[in-house]
């Protein structure tokens, strides 16, 4: 099938934009390629530190012929996602040494829980964790010993933090292993029925407290479709994971099996053999539009929106949020998974998963078939699924057929004709929202603004029952120069219930909601934000608002904004406490959403 139009057009265009940054990037890579094996610069005394603690390993490390893997990881068992990572190096350590090659921890870096810090403090830390996470894995690669690396992250920050990371030592191959979904708990919608119970006054702490540990109940990623599983998509799509890596349960002998075959996979990879495939040649501009269309085609995070283009410009490729609004208009959404539907990712995966929808893109001429991967050449590698037949792993052919109309659909019978995802400018600056589990007839919403400095202030206003009539809520000044762009999660329920109360609703800030963000309209990470003085800054209450997802408008309705002066907000209180002090630095130097609210890159 030829590629498609617009894939086509969105492709060339970054290309072409790129071509300065990315012709840069290649050259600083090929040089560093050209010096060989990292080990044989370092001095003995320099290899004997490195080698000191290895035991067993010692001798082989001290040789120099096998490739020896740098394990970067974001274990910890705050998440549950990354919990079983305490297990893995030494599986990867054994898997190595069955090739006669090794493998190190080169270092951790930290991953924090967005799930734990949803409306408190320490959410105001998490974008900047990105950078934290790429500078700490650019630590533990500084040491130079390593001829391939692996990469153990999942969850919201940690995969393009580390993918920054990657692409920055792209001279060296990479694998992203990933540790796959808990099993199913109390469906999402019950949890989001009770939530929003809660936030009625119909049901006490005990109830809520009961959900949710219901839903959140064991290792492995949450369920729902949000920022940490349209991550372990973007891998697989991007040619970074093993075929089929992203689905499988922790704690199974597939599981298992997969993080086996990937370890072979990056010592079969390293420049001492005949097939060296690093990092800066497979993140490439097809790569970046084949995971935007994946990110379409699933109903993904409006996270990603700010994580791949600060992942793409590490590998010198500059993505515009345009990129993104163009492919989603011509790519349809495919699959159901909450918040866009009632399935959770594990029923999503047994539908078919990633390998049916692949395929299906693939023969509508949707992605780029002929881009490099770890696993091969050419994206039909990830069609397959893995299996372990008579003790053996293998792969097998994927399914050409979906298994359940309901959650996962063929091109010829998408659920949606457009990936849900609409690019929104006017005279309040631009924004994004995801109305892929937006009733259409909730796509224009026009009424007055009411204005917030702090989404606790909206959620004092609803107890207090001041809102009843259509509202446009505009909760400025959360920025990433403002306050480090917190998610505003904790608004959901509350839109939820004054929608479902007959209200048109709709939320307008230049801070960012939740990957899971679903049925209330929500125009996002505008920008400029207010903090620098961007038009949202000049809105003041009862100014009427109109958010046009159908045409791609954000404006303020009969308002010279040029007019007026942007609001003070009182900022002081967001430098200190829970961590604040460290990151001022990171507040004071980040760039804009629209181009990734980056601060190393």
């Amino acid at each position: 099938m030829p590629l498609n139009p617009t894939v086509s057009d969105v492709t060339d265009r970054i290309i072409e934009r790129s071509r300065p940054t990315r012709e840069r990037y290649l050259d600083r890579m090929a040089r560093a390629a050209e010096e060989g094996p990292r080990r044989a610069h370092l001095t003995c005394g320099n290899q004997a530190h490195a080698y000191a603690p290895m035991g067993q390993d010692k001798e082989t490390l001290a040789a120099g012929r096998a490739p020896n893997l740098g394990i970067v990881t974001a274990y910890n068992d705050m998440l549950s996602a990354h919990q079983p990572f305490e297990t893995y190096p030494e599986r990867i350590r054994a898997a190595a040494r069955a090739l006669g090659a090794t493998a190190q921890v080169a270092g951790g870096v930290p991953a924090m829980c967005d799930g734990v810090t949803q409306g408190q403090t320490g959410m105001e830390l998490s974008l900047f964790s990105r950078d934290v996470i790429a500078l700490a894995a650019g630590v533990a690669l500084s040491h130079n010993v390593f001829d391939a690396a692996v990469y153990l992250g999942v969850c919201d920050k940690i995969v393009p933090g580390l993918i920054i990371a990657a692409a920055t030592f792209g001279y060296i191959p990479g694998v992203f292993l990933p540790a796959g979904p808990m099993t199913s708990g109390l469906p999402n919608d019950e949890k989001a029925k009770v939530r929003q119970q809660f936030a009625n006054g119909e049901v006490g702490r005990d109830k809520l407290m009961e959900a949710e540990m219901a839903s959140y109940h064991g290792p492995g990623t949450c369920t729902f479709y949000g920022t940490a599983n349209s991550n372990q998509m973007l891998m697989e799509f991007m040619g970074l994971h093993l075929p089929g890596a992203s689905f499988v349960n922790p704690g199974t002998p597939l599981r298992d099996a997969l993080t086996d075959e990937g370890v072979k996979t990056a010592l079969g990879i390293t420049a001492l053999g005949n097939d060296y495939r690093p990092v800066s040649e497979i993140l490439d501009e097809k790569a970046f539009v084949n995971g935007m269309v994946g990110l379409m085609a699933t109903g993904g995070s409006t996270n990603l929106i700010i994580h791949l283009p600060a992942m793409a410009r590490a590998a010198g490729v500059i993505l515009d949020q345009s990129d993104f609004a163009t492919l989603s208009a011509a790519v349809p959404q495919l699959a159901k998974v909450y918040p866009n539907g009632l399935a959770d990712v594990n029923h999503f995966h047994a539908a078919g998963g990633l390998g049916y929808m692949i395929g299906q893109l693939l023969e509508a001429g949707l992605l780029h078939p002929d881009v490099k991967t770890v696993a091969g050449e050419g994206m039909a590698q990830y069609t397959r699924e893995p299996e372990i037949r008579d003790g053996v792993f293998h792969y097998r052919a994927g399914p050409t057929e979906t298994l359940n109309d309901k959650i996962l659909r063929p091109v010829s019978n998408p659920f949606k004709a457009t990936g849900g995802l609409q690019d929104l400018q006017g005279n309040l600056g631009r924004g994004v929202m995801k109305v892929s589990a937006v009733d259409p007839d909730r796509h224009i919403i026009e009424a007055k603004a009411r204005i917030f400095h702090d989404q606790r202030d909206v959620k004092t206003a609803f107890q207090a029952g001041e809102f009843t009539e259509d509202t446009v809520v505009v909760v400025r000044f959360q920025g990433p120069h403002a306050n480090g762009m917190p998610e505003l999660h904790s608004l959901t329920p509350i839109l939820s219930v004054l929608q479902d109360r007959g209200l048109k609703v709709a939320l307008v800030t230049d801070g960012r909601m939740s990957g899971a963000s679903g049925k209330v309209p929500s125009a996002i990470h505008v920008s400029p934000e207010a903090a620098r003085g961007g038009p949202i800054g000049r809105l003041r209450d009862g100014d009427v608002v109109r958010v046009d997802a159908v045409n791609g408008t954000l404006d303020a309705i009969g308002v010279d904004l040029d007019t007026r002066d942007v609001a003070e907000a009182d900022l002081s209180g967001n430098g200190n406490g829970v961590g604040r002090e460290l990151f001022e630095v990171f507040r004071q130097n980040v760039g804009l959403a629209s181009d990734g609210a980056g601060v190393v890159i």
